[in-house]
């Protein structure tokens, strides 16, 4: 390719696009490739923020032509940084961020680009909701199509549950329609394969009744950490499948509610979501209740706002993973909440354990979702600001990983990873999935055009 021709391709990709085309040096370049890690730094020759589905057949063309990488940034949380590549295209979908809303037929249809704030908010006035992710601020399309996992899916399953239709560009330009009627098979790879199989323009999601959420957050010294767990434990797995929420290990942040002398201090929290009325989540929230806590939070309070909670800001520094596992007994509190005494404090880590069950286990398991069987979940959310606490913030990630080995299934949610090698994308889409997987690949992106995410080598 020479760089006559390339420049010339890319003057008529700045005429095409309804949207904007921003290569280095111009206005905006920038600002455009920055992502949540602040651990990514890399320079795409080329950012199509695309106004349209019609803008995103242009641009995989343009790559295309070009023999391009080509990169999908939805929300840019992939603590991977699979939103940017070096010297490639990077296709843009913020700008196509619509959600409409079907009532009647409980029923959205969410652009590719949307946020799971722009989801939330929009099905709130109907009293609708669907699984989301935790953080407001998550692509929808990567956290649906990689599975889905949040406050709601034991109630409604995982995200990907949930998922009715997807429309999509493949690595040809063309526009295919997915479901159980249309492209079953390509469907079927959808749930779970992420980005593999093209670019996700449009999705459309079940929703569910909701006309009521509440929870309660109560914070605790660090030693009564163990109790905590085990009460929350024991309340959880007899608790109907509205009851979720998670024990964390966190940094006490500077809000209203915590007492200053705790703020910059490890605290052990237990949040208790509940989808249904502030009453009911009471009643069940009684045995932690009764343990002395340092601070208590309980209240109805609206599904959108809930999700905004553990939001994490931009600019930081990220390093997770993920374990599934076989129960939480008393040995596996007692390491788990040792391991927090490693834990970088004060910073924005996260050390968190969650339970699954509830529909999540009880939807088809034909899909390639290998960890919905798994009870539990531990999730290390290393976050911080100064490059020098990396290897020590990694190192911590790794040692929670390694400490429930003992109780780990071996599968995992891929959303949570970041690039951990080929066998993890295994241990994320199951063993008996890949041959079917592989050859889905084959069949629509035989080059491995779109091969920035969990990557699926073609058959």
């Amino acid at each position: 390719m020479t760089l006559s021709k390339a420049g010339t391709a890319l003057a008529e990709l700045r005429e095409d696009l309804t949207g904007e085309v921003l290569a280095p040096g111009d206005p905006g370049y920038d600002e455009a490739r920055t992502i949540y890690n602040a651990m990514i730094d890399r320079r795409p020759a080329v950012i199509a923020r695309c106004a349209d589905r019609a803008d995103v057949v242009t641009a995989v063309r343009f790559a295309r032509e070009l023999d391009l990488p080509v990169a999908v940034r939805g929300g840019g949380h992939s603590v991977a940084g699979m939103s940017l590549n070096d010297g490639g295209l990077v296709v843009d979908l913020r700008r196509i961020d619509e959600v409409t809303v079907h009532p009647a037929s409980k029923a959205v249809r969410v652009g590719g680009g949307a946020v799971m704030s722009h989801l939330d908010r929009a099905c709130a006035p109907h009293a609708l909701a669907t699984t989301g992710g935790r953080v407001s601020t998550t692509g929808v399309g990567g956290f649906v199509l990689g599975g889905g996992t949040g406050w709601l899916d034991r109630a409604f399953g995982l995200a990907v549950d949930n998922l009715l239709g997807v429309e999509l560009v493949t690595a040809d330009g063309r526009i295919v329609t997915a479901s159980a009627e249309e492209n079953p098979e390509l469907f079927w790879g959808l749930h779970g394969g992420g980005g593999n199989f093209g670019v996700a323009t449009s999705l459309t999601l079940r929703l569910h009744d909701l006309p009521a959420m509440s929870m309660a957050l109560l914070m605790y010294l660090p030693e009564r950490g163990p109790e905590v767990l085990r009460t929350y434990r024991d309340l959880i797995e007899a608790a109907p499948s509205e009851a979720s929420g998670a024990v964390l290990y966190l940094t006490a942040p500077p809000e209203e509610f915590v007492p200053p002398q705790l703020v910059g201090q490890m605290l052990c929290a237990a949040l208790l979501t509940y989808a249904g009325p502030e009453e009911e989540m009471r009643t069940l929230a009684a045995p932690l209740l009764a343990i002395p806590h340092e601070v208590e939070v309980a209240t109805a309070i609206p599904y959108a706002e809930l999700q905004c909670m553990l939001d994490d800001p931009p600019g930081f520094r990220n390093y997770w993973s993920a374990e599934y596992l076989t129960g939480a007994p008393d040995d596996f509190v007692d390491v788990f909440c040792a391991r927090a005494a490693s834990m970088p404090v004060p910073s924005g880590t996260v050390h968190a354990v969650w339970p699954q069950g509830g529909a999540i286990a009880a939807a088809p398991g034909d899909y390639p979702v290998p960890y919905r069987d798994a009870p539990w979940a531990v999730h290390p959310f290393g976050m911080w600001e100064d490059p020098a606490d990396d290897e020590r913030g990694r190192q911590w990630v790794k040692d929670v990983c390694a400490d429930v080995q003992p109780w780990a299934t071996g599968a995992v949610y891929l959303n949570f990873t970041g690039d951990e090698g080929p066998d993890r994308v295994v241990a994320g889409l199951g063993a008996q999935n890949m041959e079917r997987l592989a050859a889905l690949k084959r069949t629509y992106d035989p080059d491995n055009v779109f091969r920035f995410n969990h990557n699926i080598r073609p058959a």
